[in-house]
């Protein structure tokens, strides 16, 4: 078999027409990715496929740090982008069983004709050759977004933020790309924070107001969220490491949220009953706009204090988490379901353990409102490989309705990172080709093409109101 051939991943002949007719050609809404709509808008070039691959983009950090490569050749800003993209190259040889090994040379092929795999011995020359080509009109960001064939983005937007650029991408009719903002208002959740109170006077300036209050805080809140929603809006994101649902009452709530402003460190219960507190708010706005609720869960985060404190959040230094997903969880879904504010949500598991446990827990609060209307989200963060994904499939398959499934994400900060579609989509094909062919579902391909098509795009679309 040849290197990432036309076959890769599809290990039966129903596989490769389930995606060579059905999935190959469907277009993309990344609901869920951290581009830069400044970026977008202005259209980027980028100057070198450093700056387009490894700016930022903390999975290969990681991956550069576990070869042994000195620090200053990963995010150090006194050397070359050649010699980084060289470091890239060694480092890519070695990561055999890595999903960064066929993103990078799925990378390379779809979008830069480059079909060789990348060596040390061959750095210099893959380099130089796409450096010409990023010159181009047609390697700056929107033809890039362009070639993969994406139509819709979910941006991750803080409530904070004026989106500039979202209203400049809308005004403008020669920008195809709908970019919609999420609202992550995760800054203001985190009241355990030590930068908590400098966050709330942000959020406050953000409508020329004071937030004393938690009842003003929600009032700033909803203005914001009015502002989301006329730039199209249609989901918000929230990152917990456990997902917590501690009732307390209104007076009670006030005075912990003083306290933080005072910058008193509130103590772990106090933590759990604002975030429930706000939560219930959040819910019930989401649910009166229609928005989708997205939850990523089960990560632990920032855990080398020392590159923490030298390079600040999101640097590669995060791990799988091991707290229950079951008891929080499943109270804040039943406490928001019991009082009619429960809205669309998608339930992401940084933990692999979590998928059986988050695929019965769907079950427990589905209702007419939508099709799935609570989904259990694709194989996220340290889950997107191929067993990862195979298994979230799987286990989907097995405890859900994997047929109104809303399929693929990035999560990424790069514009070259659309070939993760493709491999979910040949992974998901292979998946069902192969129960196809063992007798395990029936041999009906133009309904299971339409299955898959689904899969890859429409279910989104339908779901997200798009």
């Amino acid at each position: 078999m040849s290197f990432i051939d036309e076959n890769f991943l599809l290990k039966n002949e129903t596989a490769k027409k389930l995606f060579n007719d059905y999935a190959k050609n469907e277009p993309i809404f990344d609901f869920h990715c951290h581009l830069s709509p400044r970026e977008i808008y202005e259209n980027k070039n980028f100057e070198s496929i450093t700056q387009a691959w490894l700016g930022g983009d903390h999975y290969k950090w990681r991956a550069m740090r576990s070869l042994g490569v000195d620090e200053k050749y990963i995010t150090g800003k006194d050397t070359t982008d050649f010699e980084k993209f060289k470091m890239w190259a060694r480092t890519i040889q070695y990561a055999v069983g890595n999903p960064l090994y066929h993103w990078t040379h799925l990378e390379l092929q779809r979008f830069f004709g480059i079909y060789e795999p990348l060596t040390e011995d061959n750095a210099k020359e893959i380099f130089d050759k796409i450096n010409e080509l990023l010159k181009q009109d047609d390697f700056k960001v929107r033809e890039l977004i362009k070639k993969s064939n994406v139509k819709i983005v979910n941006t991750t937007d803080d409530p904070a933020d004026s989106l500039e650029y979202h209203k400049l991408i809308k005004a403008d009719s020669s920008i195809e790309l709908k970019v919609l903002p999420a609202f992550r208002p995760d800054k203001a959740l985190n009241i355990d924070t030590k930068t908590f109170a400098e966050y709330i006077t942000v959020l406050g300036n953000s409508e020329n107001t004071k937030i004393s209050t938690f009842e003003e805080l929600k009032n700033v809140l909803l203005k914001r969220m009015d502002l989301f929603a006329e730039m199209g809006c249609c989901a918000s994101d929230h990152a917990f490491t456990y997902v917590p649902c501690n009732i307390a009452s209104n007076d009670e709530i006030e005075k912990i949220f003083t306290k933080a402003l005072n910058g008193e460190k509130p103590s772990k219960d106090e933590i759990d009953k604002y975030k429930t507190a706000l939560m219930q708010f959040l819910g019930e706005q989401y649910t009166k706009r229609g928005w989708a609720m997205e939850l990523h869960m089960n990560i632990k985060r920032d855990n080398n204090t020392k590159m923490f404190e030298k390079m600040g959040p999101d640097t590669g230094f995060d791990c799988i988490g091991d707290w229950s997903s079951a008891e929080g969880l499943t109270n804040l879904l039943d406490l928001l379901e019991y009082n009619g504010n429960l809205p669309k949500t998608i339930l992401f598991a940084g933990n692999p353990a979590d998928n059986q446990v988050l695929g019965t827990i769907l079950g427990c609060f589905q209702s007419s409102d939508a099709a799935s209307k609570i989904q259990f989200g694709t194989a996220w963060w340290f889950n997107d490989n191929k067993d990862g994904m195979e298994a979230q499939i799987k286990a989907l398959g097995n405890l859900g309705v994997l047929g109104k499934f809303i399929g693929m994400l990035t999560d990424s900060r790069s514009f070259l990172s659309y070939p993760r579609h493709e491999y979910f989509r040949r992974i998901l094909c292979n998946i069902i080709g192969q129960w196809i062919e063992d007798g395990e579902y029936a041999s009906d391909i133009e309904f299971a093409g339409k299955l898959v098509s689904d899969i890859c795009y429409n279910n989104a679309i339908n779901y997200f109101g798009v």
